[in-house]
């Protein structure tokens, strides 16, 4: 049934309207201009035409099959639209309406969620903000975004996925699916696990929750799964735990057994939105690896101390470079660089420098940090190229960029075009070697 959801041949918007104000209007304007191939059917009791579709008193009423309905009718009147549904044959349905178990009404959500039981309709929501599937150009939600990547978004928070996706957009890597989950009445984490474990268009998985319903299952479903999955949940103090609470009516659970799930599932854990980004990013273009050598090449010292730190707590080994690397290098870089780990080309540093330091020293790393703190021009190619020697070898390199000015700009966007993932500090990069070391192993 997730695959009538997800990628549906025909879509009904129950509630859709012709005043631009109103929900139903964008989201029928976002399946619409988002460039949905399937059939669309507006339904609105007014009937007429809405956005120059023809529209319907009522789902009973259209005379071909819907695989997805999307409902946005205030709470009271979805019991009777999932009815419809039901006799519709309808057999998969997206509620964004709130005003269920999140504001008290728990007894209406379980109505709805019984109906749907009965007719074997699986829903995503209440209480959320639609589906995005970049690959199938269905965007029922909001903001319509049609970049195409490789990163499955499902939160709880419509806002936490939208704030991903905008992400995305902005870096030029897009993503595959976002799912905003609301109460998760029925599909759950488990459930977008599964799911995307076996989408062709999905590397890695993001999620962010609130709680896990059946830990057990959620377990499982991890262990299952040979894709990377990234996860963050809030809730960590008591005052988090309650805010989780009111927000979905979901149970935040002690942080410590959730995080010795992560653990034993192969989970990897992200402290907060940002890292949540960076990883799934990286995840879903980058390289894992096994050893734990890492040589940094700069062009800012200060920026180089600040990965250090970040590596060598996570159980990464910057490694002092021997008699036998210096003099390979010397030739290569200015008279004046340090030719320790950090190698800092300082501000003379060009993007062949770069190239040139990590040929020398190839043998010597299992993964390169390239650390750009200046406007280096050409320092995309010469990544494009690092990147293939690396991927040759099974190494792996990771890229920050800063203090570049409109070069780090032209230069960053190159590089995401070509599917290379750039951080924009040394911290954040470093954090994401650490979190592919984990993975690797």
């Amino acid at each position: 049934m997730l695959e009538k959801m997800f990628y549906p041949e025909s879509v009904a918007v129950i509630g859709a309207s012709a005043d631009s104000r109103k929900l139903g209007h964008t989201v029928l304007k976002n399946i619409i201009d988002g460039g949905f191939k399937g059939r669309i059917y507006p339904i609105n009791p007014k009937s007429g035409e809405i956005l120059g579709l023809n529209a319907y008193q009522s789902i009973l009423n259209v005379p071909d099959e819907i695989d997805l309905a999307v409902i946005i009718v205030p709470a009271k009147f979805v019991p009777g639209v999932m009815e419809d549904l039901g006799r519709k044959g309808v057999r998969a349905a997206i509620i964004i309406t709130g005003g269920f178990r999140e504001a008290g009404n728990e007894e209406l959500e379980n109505q709805v969620l019984e109906i749907a039981k009965k007719y074997g309709i699986r829903v995503v929501g209440p209480n959320c903000q639609g589906i995005n599937n970049t690959h199938h150009q269905l965007c029922a939600s909001w903001p319509l975004i049609t970049l195409k990547g490789r990163i499955a978004i499902a939160s709880q928070s419509g806002t936490v996925a939208a704030a991903l996706a905008d992400w995305s957009q902005d870096d030029g890597i897009g993503f595959s699916t976002f799912v905003s989950l609301g109460n998760k009445s029925d599909v759950d984490e488990v459930d977008i696990i599964e799911f995307f474990s076996e989408d062709e268009n999905t590397a890695v998985i993001a999620l962010y929750v609130e709680g896990v319903r059946d830990g057990r299952r959620f377990m499982d479903a991890a262990k299952m799964c040979r894709k990377p999955i990234v996860i963050s949940k809030p809730g960590v103090t008591e005052r988090g735990a309650k805010a989780v609470e009111s927000h979905t009516k979901s149970m935040a659970g002690r942080d410590a057994v959730f995080e010795a799930a992560c653990k034993q599932s192969g989970i990897i854990r992200a402290e907060n939105l940002e890292e949540l980004y960076d990883f799934a990013k990286a995840f879903a273009y980058l390289r894992p690896f096994k050893g734990e050598r890492v040589l940094i090449v700069t062009s800012s010292g200060g920026a180089g101390i600040l990965a250090i730190d970040v590596l060598e707590s996570n159980g990464l080994r910057v490694f002092e470079a021997d008699e036998e690397l210096k003099a390979k290098l010397r030739d290569l870089v200015p008279a004046h660089a340090i030719l320790d780990n950090p190698i800092d080309l300082t501000g003379d540093a060009t993007a062949e420098m770069y190239l040139n330091v990590v040929k020398a020293a190839f043998d010597y790393a299992d993964a390169f940090l390239l650390i750009f703190g200046d406007p280096i021009e050409g320092a995309a190619d010469t990544v494009i190229e690092t990147v293939k020697m690396a991927d040759a070898a099974e190494k792996t390199v990771v890229v920050a960029f800063l203090g570049g000015a409109e070069v780090e700009k032209e230069e960053v966007a190159k590089m995401h075009s070509h599917g290379i993932p750039v951080f924009p500090t040394p911290e954040r990069a470093a954090r994401v070697l650490a979190a592919l070391k984990r993975w690797g192993h």
